[in-house]
């Protein structure tokens, strides 16, 4: 029997909204060159115990005097891929077009106001050429920025040298939502490092568990736990919680958090002011080498993440780049409240399950 023509095609809703509960935990103290003062950390999840988990992070990381952030690096990638019958060829072209850099930059500079070409790193491998752009994007995370930007660069390039053949504008090399070393090591996105330390006694008061605890199960589950399953890069309980909510709130590209979510604990005991030079408190810290993120571009238009942005004080800077980092410091925060509160819990046997059934078992 023949199906109706409008059987075989999509069905199309437009403007189609899908609802994911939103809270708002904390605030938190944050201490860096991008936020001085307490910040609300608006969340949007379907796990509901991450809010008040978060919550009880923000809390005790306030008590002990705030979380200090420091970005250590900042840069969006996209790498092209194109092809020569040889791989001299590539080595002539690769050297070549380290000398013309001013050139690069300047049709760079054409495509957009905000970018600008920082690094470049070329890959050949056979016959194949692996050419990897590095920019600064401003308040956006980026992405369409820097592709149009290798966009006009790939097709300069292969007016220069005729020798060179086009294969894609994107090689895998960037590396796009996708789990790889590269972007640790060269960098993309932001890299945020947070810390903080935490008194003795506030750990045992407000997390219920010590110091030493908690350095114990980073080493054990955090650590050794990550290298037993293979991890690329990463040694973190859950960063990807937090990055997720906060992501879906702040109006990020979601999938970012394969390679956002790429992080490492760092947990030791250290001697306190009111300690008599003992290692009695707690260093805490993540470092997130792949917050991409942003405050401009796609999915900032709408009305709930314009109001989170202004919640944050990310919206009007006059400074080009700047909200984009506080919102990176921010996002950051947020990552080491829920990851100190969920390893607090995990060394009381049964805390988590607990608390799991208690919120979402109705």
């Amino acid at each position: 029997m023949r199906a109706k023509q409008s059987d075989n095609k999509p069905h199309h809703a437009e403007n189609t909204i899908a609802a994911i509960p939103m809270r708002i935990v904390g605030p938190v103290k944050i201490i860096s060159q991008e936020v001085t003062g307490d910040v609300p950390l608006p969340l949007a999840t379907l796990e509901s115990p991450l809010w008040p988990s978060t919550h009880r992070g923000a809390r005790v990381c306030t008590h002990a005097g705030g979380i200090q952030a420091t970005i250590i690096d900042e840069r969006m990638t996209r790498s092209v891929l194109i092809e020569a019958d040889s791989a001299s060829i590539l080595h002539r072209v690769y050297q070549d077009l380290q000398k013309r850099y001013s050139e690069l930059q300047t049709i760079v500079n054409e495509t957009s106001r905000y970018a600008k070409l920082i690094a470049m790193n070329g890959q050949i491998i056979g016959s194949l050429f692996y050419l990897r752009f590095e920019l600064l994007t401003g308040d956006a995370a980026g992405h369409n920025m820097v592709t149009l930007a290798s966009d006009r660069l790939l097709d300069w390039i292969l007016l220069q040298y005729t020798q060179l053949r086009y294969v894609s504008i994107s090689a895998n090399f960037c590396a796009d939502k996708k789990v790889s070393a590269v972007n640790g090591i060269l960098g993309r996105g932001k890299n945020v490092v947070a810390e903080i330390i935490i008194p003795r006694a506030l750990c045992m008061r407000m997390l219920r568990t010590t110091p030493e605890k908690i350095v114990d199960i980073n080493i054990k589950k955090n650590l050794l736990g990550s290298i037993v399953a293979g991890s690329l890069r990463s040694a973190n309980a859950h960063f990807a919680n937090m990055l997720l909510g906060f992501y879906l709130a702040t109006g990020q590209d979601a999938a970012n958090i394969i390679e956002g979510s790429q992080g490492i604990v760092h947990a030791e005991l250290r001697a306190g002011e009111t300690s008599n030079n003992s290692n009695n408190d707690l260093y805490f810290s993540v470092t997130l080498p792949n917050i991409i993120i942003g405050t401009v571009g796609s999915g900032k238009t709408l009305d709930f993440v314009q109001d989170n942005l202004r919640l944050l004080g990310c919206v009007g800077s006059q400074a080009a780049g700047s909200d984009g980092r506080r919102l990176a410091v921010i996002a950051a925060s947020a990552v080491l409240c829920g990851e100190l509160s969920l390893l607090a819990a995990l060394t009381n046997q049964g805390e988590l399950m607990r608390s799991h059934v208690k919120l979402e078992r109705r």
